[in-house]
């Protein structure tokens, strides 16, 4: 009657003992027919591939090594902790039974359970962990149930193994610590009581935890005994105190997202990619041969070769997502990531995470549109003359369309167009370009102090200057020579043409600048100018050798 009431059906006086041992001490058991067991014992293994038993709901079970089984000297008889075996069970011709009581790993049998998609009432306890110490009393228990209801005789002898020994958790008691973490002013006198009549053994301020709390491991599960016995209504509401508790966005994390909102301005998209890549996509970007760049650090239990190594560029994943639309016949996309990348680091276990402003785009798109777009967040960001030079090395990128940019004598990152080589590689017949940007070094030489100037009074005075140098000087070097001999009062250097051909000799070109002059003082002559035009003649010609036209 009392199994009904708890919702179990009686079965026999055995199996009947077993469950009400399990709803009174919370101990699951189980009884096995004694001539059932060949070799009169049993034994707790792990099952072989493939092996096979019924259980008792009638039901044949396949089995792998995986699942632990109690079986007697050449069969399993039971699935450990799940439910025991059709080929062992009670039954009216039962002479003689062995009653089992063990304390099983929690993780395992619940792997068990979900692979047969098996939920038994001894499962669903073994899962959330039990007292290791109950298995003697609770047998002990049925066994005394067996005299007292006169459902057979009791033989001397308990057969015990323990597979570890038990070793009870001690923590320190720190009132103080529990106090600041429930933001309560309890006494010690309350704390130990309370733990006292939980079960818990004190020694001084040592904490000798009971075995059938081990949910208790640390300081916090102390202070939330003493919580609830204290009552959390009693805990009275405060605001959380102190700088580092308040909420908030970082500074690096509101850069990032101003970052995000510059590239989503430009027209781009963002895209997220997985931060782990397979080795192949180094060849494919043409870097194989690289070793800084290929020696990655590979995972332990990688979801499979194609995402087996963190990536050291984000690049690669830049370009399938590319590659993926290009496929899919979208004319013209523009995409950006912001990603961490994971370089190697010599003598280091752990590599250096570095985030990356990944720009990448094909269509409606050339080398000085995206060129122009990461000027653009440059200046937004108030990076003050970044300067780009022309890059050969990078293998990834065409040869002729590929620059390195850095400011403040800080390397920023690359532009240009990949590689038709790379583009080939990804199934693709298409221009892509793309940007590669250090976001460390950007915060670094951000401006984030604003400062205002009057418009001029003045008007500017413009001038024209053409020059024949070697064609191996870039706009970028003579517009600098031409600003560092200007003074003051040269405020905008501005390309606006090149030429080669009749009558340039070959091998130089003729190069053509808009030059603005104004003070900010008075109106500008000629004579004013004058001085400093010769002055910018007089060094380009020195450092360039470059001659006016």
């Amino acid at each position: 009657q009392r199994l009904r009431a708890a919702g179990v059906r009686p079965i026999n006086n055995m199996v009947d003992i077993t469950n009400y041992v399990m709803l009174e001490y919370g101990q699951p058991m189980h009884a096995f027919d004694y001539a059932c067991l060949n070799g009169g014992k049993i034994i707790v293994r792990n099952a072989e591939d493939g092996e096979k038993m019924n259980t008792l709901d009638g039901t044949p079970r396949e089995l792998n090594s995986s699942m632990l089984v109690i079986a007697d000297s050449t069969k399993p008889v039971g699935i450990a902790g799940v439910m025991g075996g059709e080929n062992s069970e009670i039954t009216e011709s039962t002479v003689m039974a062995v009653f089992e009581s063990a304390n099983f790993n929690g993780t395992s049998i619940r792997k068990t359970s979900k692979a047969l998609g098996m939920r038994t009432d001894a499962s669903g306890r073994y899962e959330k962990g039990l007292d290791p110490m109950n298995t003697l009393p609770a047998i002990n228990r049925a066994c005394e149930l067996v005299e007292l209801l006169g459902a057979g005789e009791v033989i001397d002898g308990v057969i015990d193994v323990t597979a570890a020994e038990y070793k009870p958790t001690q923590l320190k008691l720190e009132p103080e610590k529990i106090n600041k973490l429930l933001g309560t002013d309890i006494g010690l006198d309350f704390m130990r009581s309370t733990l006292t009549k939980l079960g818990f053994e004190l020694n001084g301020d040592m904490i000798t935890v009971p075995s059938w709390r081990s949910d208790v491991e640390r300081c916090a599960d102390i202070a939330e005994e003493v919580g609830r016995f204290y009552g959390y209504n009693e805990i009275k509401a405060t605001k959380i105190s102190g700088e580092a508790m308040m909420g908030g966005y970082s500074k690096t994390q509101l850069f990032e997202r101003e970052l995000g909102s510059l590239a989503r301005g430009l027209g781009y998209s963002e895209i997220m990619t997985y931060s782990f890549i397979s080795p192949t996509a180094y060849e494919k970007i043409r870097e194989g041969g690289n070793e800084k760049i290929t020696r990655s650090v590979s995972i332990l239990n990688p979801l499979g070769e194609d995402t087996s190594v963190m990536r050291t560029t984000s690049l690669p994943s830049m370009l399938e997502v590319l590659a993926r639309n290009i496929n899919l016949r979208n004319s013209a996309v523009s995409l950006y990531e912001l990603t961490k990348i994971y370089l190697p680091c010599e003598g280091e276990d752990l590599p250096e995470e570095k985030l990356c402003l990944t720009l990448g785009a094909y269509g409606d798109m050339d080398f000085y549109k995206i060129k122009g777009d990461v000027e653009a967040i440059l200046r937004e960001l108030k990076i003050d003359e970044p300067v780009y030079v022309a890059d050969k090395e990078k293998v990834s990128y065409h040869p002729g369309r590929c620059a390195k940019i850095s400011a403040g004598g800080k390397e920023i990152g690359f532009v240009g167009q990949i590689h038709p080589a790379v583009c080939a590689n990804y199934s693709v017949n298409a221009e892509i370009y793309a940007a590669q940007l250090d976001v460390n070094t950007l915060y670094e030489l951000r401006k984030t102090d604003v400062s205002y100037m009057p418009l001029p009074k003045y008007p500017g005075i413009l001038r024209d200057l053409a020059v024949v140098c070697e064609s191996k000087y870039t706009v970028a070097e003579i517009a600098g020579c031409i600003k560092n001999a200007g003074g003051e009062l040269l405020k905008n250097v501005e390309f606006f043409d090149v030429y080669t051909g009749a009558p340039i000799p070959a091998g130089f070109k003729s190069v053509a600048y808009s030059l603005e002059f104004r003070s900010d003082d008075k109106n500008l002559t000629d004579k004013d100018i004058e001085p400093v035009m010769q002055n910018i003649l007089a060094s380009l010609d020195s450092d360039l050798g470059a001659k006016l036209r």
